[in-house]
């Protein structure tokens, strides 16, 4: 598996990225999350990227402890899907507060880093997409 990722947007900066940096972002205000972890995030951002031509939206890589994958989705739509095991929704109607580092689009943002980045066109990964790839990449038929 060839680990691309997204090209560089042209001069596209939401204000909850951080300016340097990162910084941690309440979930459920200016995006909804869904955690993968481990080889699963990893397959499954990849199979994101591939069918979008490497333009999925914001995806977000821990390098430390289980080297989970972050995709954000639009504020409010995480929680519309039921996930496989291994694979978390985390939103405001997702029991107790969730936070999710957020790294600045340059510089040091050590442990975290983009795999994929927001653009203009694509500022969230697409839910129903990322959806049935976590099923498909889970090995279960998908599950609504």
């Amino acid at each position: 598996m060839e680990l691309k990722n997204s090209p560089d947007p042209v001069h596209f900066h939401p204000s909850w990225i951080p300016a340097s940096g990162h910084a941690l972002r309440h979930v459920g205000i200016h995006f909804d999350a869904v955690r993968a972890i481990g080889l699963l995030g990893e397959e499954i951002a990849y199979e994101v990227m591939q069918f979008t031509d490497f333009q999925a939206g914001p995806i977000v890589r821990s390098g430390i402890g289980e080297r989970s994958m972050y995709f954000l989705l639009a504020p409010g739509t995480a929680a519309e899907h039921r996930w496989p095991p291994g694979v978390e929704a985390m939103s405001r109607s997702a029991r107790g507060d969730a936070f999710v580092g957020v790294p600045a689009l340059g510089g040091g943002t050590w442990p975290l880093d983009w795999r994929s980045r927001p653009t203009a066109q694509d500022p969230f990964v697409d839910g129903a997409l990322l959806h049935e790839m976590a099923w498909l990449r889970a090995g279960c038929a998908v599950k609504e």
